[in-house]
């Protein structure tokens, strides 16, 4: 005789109870036509600002409006496949919501959902009110899960690893549900049992939950990105850096296959030069034309592998890398690493090479922190290198960028930097006027005999900064109404 099995009969009864269809898109915001989800409304009940709840999913697919004591049911006709696990999140929670929609030939038509309150649990929503929003606008930034997916999220049982978690973390992965990248998801799911669990040390919850708060505050985002428009990306390097025309060409050329690719170039971008050459202001321009989120890795302080990959939760001091702090810290997925003097990456000390957890970071393929133990998409990752020395770098890691040789200044060129960007940037930092400070073209020259022998513009930036202090003290001190500068003045300034 066949047994009766009661939860499979529970589910296919909640996936027959499903009357709606999903809908698969990736628009980041919602409006009439794009809505977060479609109701039945036939007879025009429905107004802009709805008030109600939604059933739970063993009640059915429908929100009830309530108006002046009178409830109204109105079929779920259509939901963006995103928002169904938060959709049925509210229902199942109670969670008085308003609408802002529109009624269409479609249904209305429903493009934002705010929280009014809690209608019968005694619970609020996660942490704080704004919980809801927050995660919409998480859900928005994410990729739509594809129906098999979504199928296969239908299938599982909620409750078969029998979680009562922290609240906002189990609410963060009900919602999100199949948005979250596979791997992420049942990582989660894992830690938080271990989380909540009294078979293992106060340590290890410890670690379990601050893994968990590290992860889920990651914003796993889609990657693809927008075109660049190269007459406003050469404004950008023209804005940071006086000529090397050659050098900001190769860089727009190197990026701007994102146009017809939407995806990040398969290189990135290696710039080697002499100190003080601009290489850190390219790099800080590139991810302003990227529209990305940066870090730097510092790879001089870096002597250990395990400072980027992180230590073990078996140690009492455990903690994440400093690649995986960078994810948490930009709260994205998609984030432009600078790296810092790469030449210095292949002086590890001890315990291996820093070097060769680059690569693996480079690749594309993925990144494992030993804290955290799980693999970190890194398809959104670009990486923008600063090098002084390219004798000193890998055949391997030099293979993972397209390289950019940064020539040194000429005096000609200082000369303009100094008079055009450095003294100017000077000024208005500080709020001197143009007339309260001058300099003769003897002044000029003893500036650039100075430095002559240097390379890079860094020397002259702080003889700027020097020489405009200087002429402030006056100003202020000796009620000077202007301050000018001649050769032996600079030179007895600049000694």
């Amino acid at each position: 005789m066949a047994v009766f099995d009661f939860n499979q009969a529970k589910k296919e009864e909640v996936k027959a109870e499903k009357t709606y269809d999903l809908i698969y898109t990736n628009n980041r915001t919602a409006d009439a036509d794009h809505p977060i989800l479609i109701l039945e409304d036939k007879d025009g009940i429905l107004v802009h600002h709805s008030s109600g709840m939604f059933e739970a999913p063993t009640k059915g697919t429908s929100f009830i409006y309530e108006r002046d004591d009178v409830k109204t049911n109105h079929d779920i006709k259509l939901i963006d496949a995103r928002f169904e696990n938060l959709i049925r999140w509210l229902g199942d929670n109670h969670i008085m919501v308003k609408l802002s929609g529109k009624s269409t030939d479609k249904g209305y038509a429903v493009y934002k959902i705010y929280e009014l309150g809690v209608s019968v649990r005694g619970s609020k929503l996660a942490g704080e009110n704004g919980f809801l929003q927050f995660m919409m606008e998480r859900l928005f930034q994410s990729e739509a899960p594809s129906k098999e997916e979504v199928d296969i999220d239908d299938m599982e049982d909620s409750d078969d690893m029998k979680l009562t978690s922290i609240q906002s973390i189990t609410d963060y992965i009900t919602c999100a549900g199949s948005t979250l990248p596979d791997n992420i998801r049942l990582w989660a799911k894992r830690n938080l049992a271990v989380a909540k669990s009294a078979e293992v040390t106060p340590e290890e919850r410890r670690h379990a939950q601050r893994a968990l708060s590290i992860m889920l505050n990651i914003q796993w985002k889609n990657t693809e990105f927008q075109p660049i428009d190269p007459v406003e990306a050469r404004r950008i390097l023209d804005e940071e850096l006086y000529g090397l025309d050659q050098v900001k060409q190769r860089i727009i050329e190197t990026i701007i296959q994102i146009n017809r690719t939407h995806t990040l170039p398969a290189y990135g971008i290696l710039l080697i030069g002499p100190a003080g050459t601009g290489k850190s202001q390219i790099a800080y321009a590139v991810a302003r034309i990227l529209r990305m989120s940066w870090t730097t890795l510092e790879m001089s302080s870096i002597n250990d592998p395990e400072q980027l990959t992180g230590s073990s939760r078996i140690y009492a001091n455990a903690k994440p890398g400093l690649i995986m702090e960078a994810f948490a810290n930009a709260e994205s997925s998609n984030l432009l690493f600078i790296i810092n003097e790469l030449d210095k990456a292949c002086s590890g000390k001890g315990n291996g090479n820093p070097a060769d957890v680059l690569l693996t970071l480079l690749d594309n393929l993925g990144f494992t922190d030993n804290y955290i133990e799980c693999n970190i998409p890194t398809t959104g990752v670009y990486p923008i290198a600063t090098a002084n020395d390219r004798e000193a770098i890998s055949a391997p890691l030099m293979s993972r960028f397209a390289v950019i040789e940064l020539p040194d200044y000429t005096i000609e060129e200082k000369r303009v930097i100094f008079t055009k960007f450095a003294m100017p940037k000077v000024l208005k930092r500080i709020g001197l006027k143009n007339d309260e400070i001058n300099i003769t073209d003897e002044a000029l020259d003893a500036i650039m005999d100075k430095f002559k022998e240097t390379s890079g513009i860094r020397d002259i930036e702080q003889a700027a900064e020097h020489i405009a202090a200087n002429a402030l003290y006056q100003i202020e001190a000796e009620k000077k109404t202007s301050v000018s500068f001649d050769a032996a003045m600079i030179k007895a300034l600049l000694k």
